[in-house]
């Protein structure tokens, strides 16, 4: 093959265990926690609905570190979403939910980073919003340890503390669309490829951090994924 340009490396993540993961495409889940979707506004159980990241927004995050974010441009309300992520180990399209367990390689924990002023003024205009979502550095990640070592994660707790003080606390349990339908309505619209990641939504309590803050996330099962905003903006 010849390229005309050189290509940039591909996201990895590491693997509990050993091994890295290889990221293709970023789904995310909007308003998969039903107290989150009140504070956002909205009611009830709709129809899923799915945003995407570029794979370059994944900032992998090995065990025991502390990842580092800089604070992005243009925004003045940067949000903190804690969320459980899926790993893709197989792909395939029209995946029944009772078949999506064979499709999972593993599980991690991610931070949906959100410019939420941005994407509250696409909402208004009726724009597309992918400005206050797939930026640079926005899905801060932590291990992927395989569904071999945890088996199917259906419940348990899912936090996040900023500073030391708690801000979200949820239960995977409440999640309105499960993670096996999920993988069905999205593998509907999309042929899954291994190596997809999907963020599978966030429960109540988002909010805002500023430069310096330290957010550590937990879900049961996947241990704690940390990550400071830097505190001095970068020189370029």
């Amino acid at each position: 093959m010849n390229l005309v340009i050189e290509p940039v490396a591909p996201t990895t993540l590491p693997v509990a265990g050993g091994g890295s993961f290889p990221v293709q495409r970023v789904f995310c889940v909007g308003r998969n926690y039903a107290e989150h979707a009140v504070e956002m506004g909205h009611t009830g159980r709709e129809p899923p609905f799915f945003f995407m990241k570029p794979a370059d927004a994944v900032v992998p995050v090995a065990e025991g570190e502390t990842g580092v974010i800089d604070y992005p441009a243009l925004t003045a309300n940067l949000h903190h979403e804690i969320e459980l992520v899926v790993a893709i180990g197989t792909g395939g399209r029209d995946i029944r939910a009772a078949d999506a367990p064979a499709h999972i390689y593993g599980y991690a924990i991610g931070l949906d980073m959100t410019r939420r002023d941005l994407q509250n003024e696409m909402k208004k205009q009726g724009r597309p919003w992918e400005i206050g979502k797939a930026f640079e550095q926005s899905a801060p990640v932590g291990p992927v340890v395989p569904k071999a070592k945890t088996g199917e994660l259906l419940k348990g707790p899912i936090t996040l503390e900023v500073n030391g003080v708690l801000k979200q606390n949820g239960d995977l349990a409440d999640l309105i669309w499960t993670v096996n339908e999920t993988i069905e309505q999205l593998s509907a619209g999309w042929t899954l490829r291994p190596g997809d990641l999907i963020f599978t939504g966030t429960p109540a309590g988002v909010g805002a951090v500023v430069r310096g803050d330290v957010m550590a996330g937990a879900v049961a099962g996947l241990g704690t994924l940390k990550v400071a905003v830097r505190r001095e903006p970068v020189q370029i």
